[in-house]
């Protein structure tokens, strides 16, 4: 029996070594950045999408709608800071947003206050007060700290729904004076204006979150989502970090506030409702909590199906269907409902990890070499 000399199979190149691999990891950093442009330039399309928007891209009503929906994905993603990278879970987050609009308008309409001062004052404001109601509510945790931001935010919806002081315009709400805004954001015409300002918007609250998470005390805020009572043993405060990160991620939603008042002329009381901070909950866990463009994704398409959802439950198509099809079809809260559900089941990671989880599938279907 004569011995024979088998070839050792040739190693397997890792991955990370590949030219393929090193190409696209070189060009990660700047997708942000041309995703940033790609946006930037959409009021120059004039792209018509049937079925997705009712008019051409540059067309005022989708400016308008793309202008709520990327105010609502960094509002989204400044509630992360919270809920994802965190840990905490606050019912209240509405209120801070609900300052900036109403802080703006009031101190535009009722005040006749420049722009720029009401902007700065509402934001500088709703931050302070961020920061004194998370000194309170911070001494709890868990669901009790749930509660006390909920009851918080139901005292602000109370004052405003009463019409504190003549000041909120009650049920009714406060139109924006638009005699005190600059020209360039009055007017269909330069709703184009308010577009770009709701995505300069999103572009600062990622840059913000991102630059937050990656810094010492991002790090410390993940620790503290995973065990606060070993940053404690650490010689490290939880309650400072926590709290600077819930004033952090009240200013951001002011500011986002802010923006919002301007997209849609005025104040309105369903923003201090605590079905807002519900949605925001929403939109984080249908994109993926703690993650970088998740909670943006989930705002963005969240929005965007809660106002198109209604148009689509008043359709033609959904009256002639049978009525035990078409009554729940015309609910678009049915229908947001059964879509967060499907994707919670099928994508527990939110949208964020549909790459992840389709990897696997598409590797299959790779044709071999």
């Amino acid at each position: 029996m004569t011995d024979q000399m088998v070839d050792a199979p040739p190693a397997a190149v890792p991955a990370e070594l590949t030219p393929g691999h090193s190409r696209w990891h070189g060009l990660r950093p700047w997708l942000p950045l041309a995703a940033l442009a790609v946006a930037a330039i959409v009021p120059y399309s004039t792209l018509a999408l049937p079925g997705i928007f009712e008019g051409p891209l540059n067309s005022p009503g989708t400016l308008q709608l793309l202008a709520v929906c990327l105010v609502f994905g960094g509002l989204a993603a400044g509630y992360d800071l919270l809920f994802g990278r965190t840990g905490m879970l606050s019912f209240g987050h509405a209120l801070y947003f609900a300052a900036g609009v109403y802080g703006t308008d009031i101190l535009v309409t009722r005040a006749g206050l420049p722009l720029w001062q009401a902007a700065l004052f509402a934001v500088v404001g709703a931050t302070t007060l961020a920061a004194l109601l998370g000194a309170v509510a911070l001494r709890t945790v868990g669901i009790a700290f749930a509660m006390v931001t909920l009851a918080f935010a139901q005292v602000g919806a109370i004052l405003v729904a009463r019409n504190f002081g003549g000041w909120t315009g009650g049920e009714e709400g406060l139109p924006l004076d638009v005699s005190g805004l600059p020209p360039a954001l009055v007017g269909v015409t330069n709703t184009v204006n308010l577009y770009w300002l709701a995505l300069a918007y999103l572009a600062l609250v990622v840059f913000v979150v991102h630059r937050v998470s990656g810094s010492p005390t991002g790090r410390v805020l993940a620790g503290l989502r995973d065990d606060e009572r070993r940053v404690g043993v650490l010689g490290l405060d939880p309650y400072r970090f926590k709290l600077v990160a819930f004033t952090l991620a009240g200013g951001l939603a002011s500011a986002g506030g802010v923006v919002y008042c301007l997209i849609v002329g005025g104040a309105s009381p369903h923003v201090t409702s605590s079905e807002l901070t519900l949605s925001l909950l929403v939109m984080v866990v249908l994109g993926g909590p703690g993650t970088r463009w998740g909670p943006v994704l989930g705002g963005v398409l969240y929005m965007y199906l809660d106002h198109r959802l209604t148009a689509f439950g008043t359709s033609d198509a959904v009256d002639a269907l049978p009525a035990v099809l078409s009554a729940p079809l015309s609910q678009p809260l049915f229908v947001l409902g059964t879509v967060f559900i499907l994707a919670v089941y099928f994508f527990p990671g939110g949208l964020a990890s549909l790459t992840t989880r389709l990897r696997p599938l598409l590797t299959a279907l790779r044709p071999p070499r």
